[in-house]
């Protein structure tokens, strides 16, 4: 039976612990996902807004906006600006869930974390099987959202909780096999793991939003940037949503109160995203506890020594032997030296 180092307790504080010494790196590194997805939805409804307005004045002065396909078509083409922005910064967003998991190694070895380009690379390098485990989670989702599966859905993403640090450490696994393999590191440690799972998730998920959201009240500055969303609530038919709720003498609904209802929405989820990092790094420190190999490197380091253990100690520094493995995982298309060796060791200098 393999020796465990940390309680989940002890795997709690040290993820803080490790976040908050590299706060400012991963704020900056998840900046563009995390701004961008806002950005490109302010850029998409502008838009839309401001050719709404002006679509009366456009169809009589050019008549062949009044052709149901042109109409489609210039719809699709004043959106695909911020469309793209959106899913550029989304599909960043997703790179994260692995490429945190990869810059854990330095934060282990050095205490810091950097060259993110290396770090994303080694998970887009695989894209079709990452963008395949998403699709199997985005159709377990849409399941879980019934509310009768609502309890066994709550059951298995416990199970499924450490897919992407399988993914991340071990590359000669499908995302079946990934899946697989997180349900039987977490079996036997259900309990510790949704205890895991619920500590990061209040933090996440309603500490921080909630002190976000009490310091703007405070100052009042949720009423003053929710106006900036009333020009686009103004055109939803607020008085014929209002006339449905009076039947069943439900208070009318002020177009103010929308707007502070998104500006709350917008800003948790903002919040939430920003700390990906955090709970990322709690489920690979999670991972190697349960793999049995916590300070000791990934699976992939640990088959890379027993392959090579012919070979004297010190002739080969272990990115070299990660690149010699990759090379038998990839076959013809082989990872850039360079690239491997800055994700997992620190720079001479």
């Amino acid at each position: 039976m393999t020796k465990k180092n940390k309680t989940p307790i002890n795997i709690f504080t040290t993820s803080i612990n490790l976040y908050f010494k590299n706060f400012g790196q991963f704020m900056k590194y998840m900046s563009f996902p995390v701004i961008g997805q806002a950005f490109g939805l302010i850029i998409i409804f502008s838009c839309v807004h401001l050719y709404s307005i002006n679509l009366p004045a456009l169809t009589e002065k050019y008549p062949s906006m009044n052709n149901f396909n042109n109409l489609i078509v210039s719809s699709i083409v004043i959106t695909l600006p911020g469309l793209v922005i959106l899913m550029k910064a989304f599909w960043e967003y997703l790179v994260a869930y692995g490429a945190v998991n990869s810059m854990l190694e330095n934060m282990l070895k050095s205490g810091k974390v950097y060259d993110f380009n290396a770090h994303t690379e080694l998970i887009k390098r695989r894209s079709f099987n990452f963008i395949l485990l998403w699709l199997i989670i985005g159709i377990f989702s849409c399941i879980a959202f019934v509310p009768i599966f609502w309890i066994p859905a709550g059951v298995i993403a416990v199970y499924c909780a450490l897919v992407f640090q399988v993914f991340t450490y071990e590359a000669d696994l499908s995302p079946i096999g990934c899946i697989k393999k997180s349900i039987s590191l977490i079996k036997g440690h259900f309990a510790s793991t949704f205890m895991l799972l619920a500590l990061s998730g209040s933090i996440c998920y309603i500490l921080i939003p909630k002190i976000f959201d009490y310091t703007f009240n405070s100052i009042n500055a949720n009423k003053f940037i929710a106006k900036l969303f009333l020009p686009i609530i103004s055109d939803l038919p607020i008085s014929n949503i209002n006339l449905f709720l009076s039947q069943y003498k439900i208070p009318a609904i002020e177009p103010q109160q929308i707007a502070l209802a998104i500006f709350g929405i917008v800003l948790s989820q903002i919040l939430v995203e920003y700390s990906l990092p955090f709970r990322t790094i709690l489920c690979g420190m999670w991972y190697r506890e349960l793999n049995g190999e916590f300070g000791t490197g990934t699976s992939l380091e640990k088959k890379t020594k027993k392959s090579t253990r012919k070979i004297k100690s010190g002739t080969k520094k272990p990115s070299e032997l990660l690149m010699d493995n990759s090379h038998k995982k990839f076959g013809t298309k082989k990872l850039d030296r360079n690239i491997l060796k800055r994700a997992m060791e620190k720079d001479d200098d």
